[in-house]
């Protein structure tokens, strides 16, 4: 009887433990993903990379999967667009030790050169992986909802 005592406060224990490490873990994603939209309101190509894993793939609607420099391109911004709002709305995130996903709704609008404004919402998915103790994006798909 103490033996099984002992193994239903140990299993609590860890169970607590993993609870609690999950919510640290779902902080600092919820963290990143702040970053991520500040940084493509500043428009900072470089910082938005570092988001992603050195191997990341980003799968943007209506076209090729993305990998390697191709992802900083892909975040690049002109002279004629900027994106001038960005929110990023987790729904659910899901941790497993090192890998984690979440999903949820985005939206923004992007101001041009000539004085418009176009307004945009979609949906994604992202499978992060942690690095040296930091969340990475290593999975990045995303596509439009039509109004």
């Amino acid at each position: 009887m103490k033996k099984l005592l002992v193994l239903m406060i140990l299993v609590g224990g860890l169970g607590w433990a993993q609870q609690h490490e999950n919510k640290d873990d779902i902080a600092s994603i919820r963290k990143q993903i702040d970053l991520f939209s500040n940084l493509v309101l500043e428009g900072d190509e470089e910082g938005i990379r570092d988001c992603y894993t050195e191997d990341a793939k980003i799968f943007p609607n209506n076209q090729q999967i993305l990998e390697g420099e191709d992802i900083t391109l892909y975040w690049t911004t002109t002279k004629d667009a900027k994106i001038v709002e960005h929110t990023i709305r987790p729904i659910e995130i899901k941790i497993n030790e090192d890998w984690a996903y979440d999903y949820g709704t985005y939206e923004g609008v992007t101001a041009f050169a000539d004085g418009t404004k176009s307004s945009w919402k979609g949906k994604y998915v992202v499978v992060w992986k942690k690095i040296e103790e930091q969340w990475k994006m290593h999975l990045d798909i995303w596509n439009r909802i039509q109004d």
